[in-house]
């Protein structure tokens, strides 16, 4: 049962704070979204739970140990953040063999996760030529090439056409039924609200808001309703 921890996470960049104590658990079981303004410490504060960033105070782990020191970190934890971080000329089945070799995984775990993801039929093709949504399917291969227990995705709806939509929807919906914890960062209230047990909504780096989407719904009549009381006045970086 893996959790996430950010515990008082802090970072500057030049005289911009991004964070500034963030703090929060994402329990294994349900979907948490993640929300807040542009600009108000989510990438950074998932690039962080990554290792892609260091904080300048504060801790982010997995499992209670950090991104860094997890052996084969894909089986621990995958993450889909950028759908164009990938070779054009590759093909995605490549792309994804090229990560599995790197984690020790057979390339039939790489048409396991081609198959799941709606890919099957494009994975010979060049990745380049994809489309935003063939993409965002093929980052969420990507993230679960290993099987792992925690999953980070950042705007994973991003140019999906309807039905690609409710693809992401039963699958992070069945992902955390699975006892996985799934952290999703994401403007589309809508969705999450449909979707997530829980929410972290966040500002000027911190926590604004914690606690379960009905609890939310039940105080403000709907998780958009909720984001919008809370987040008024609240913008991004300063």
């Amino acid at each position: 049962m893996t959790t996430i921890e950010v515990n008082g996470l802090r970072k500057r960049f030049g005289p911009s704070v991004a964070l500034d104590g963030m703090t929060f658990v994402v329990q294994p079981g349900r979907v948490t979204g993640f929300v807040g303004p542009n600009g108000a410490g989510k990438s950074t504060t998932l690039r962080m739970i990554l290792g892609l960033d260091r904080p300048d105070a504060g801790t982010a782990t997995i499992d209670g140990r950090r991104y860094a020191d997890l052996p084969c970190p894909m089986r621990h934890a995958g993450a889909l953040l950028d759908p164009h971080a990938l070779h054009p000329a590759r093909s995605g089945r490549n792309h994804l063999r090229w990560l599995a070799r790197s984690q020790d995984l057979p390339d039939s775990r790489v048409d396991e996760v081609l198959n799941r993801s709606g890919l099957a039929a494009a994975g010979r093709r060049a990745a380049g030529g994809y489309s935003l949504g063939m993409r965002q399917r093929l980052g969420v291969a990507a993230a679960l090439l290993g099987d792992p227990p925690v999953l980070l995705l950042d705007e994973p709806f991003n140019g999906l056409d309807p039905a690609g939509i409710v693809w992401m929807r039963d699958l992070l919906r069945g992902l955390a039924e699975d006892g996985r914890s799934v952290l999703v960062s994401s403007h589309l209230m809508s969705e999450l609200q449909d979707m997530a047990g829980h929410v972290v909504v966040v500002g000027h780096g911190r926590v604004i808001a914690d606690a379960g989407v009905n609890e939310l719904i039940g105080a403000y009549s709907s998780l958009e309703a909720a984001y919008l009381d809370l987040t008024a006045g609240v913008g991004g970086i300063r």
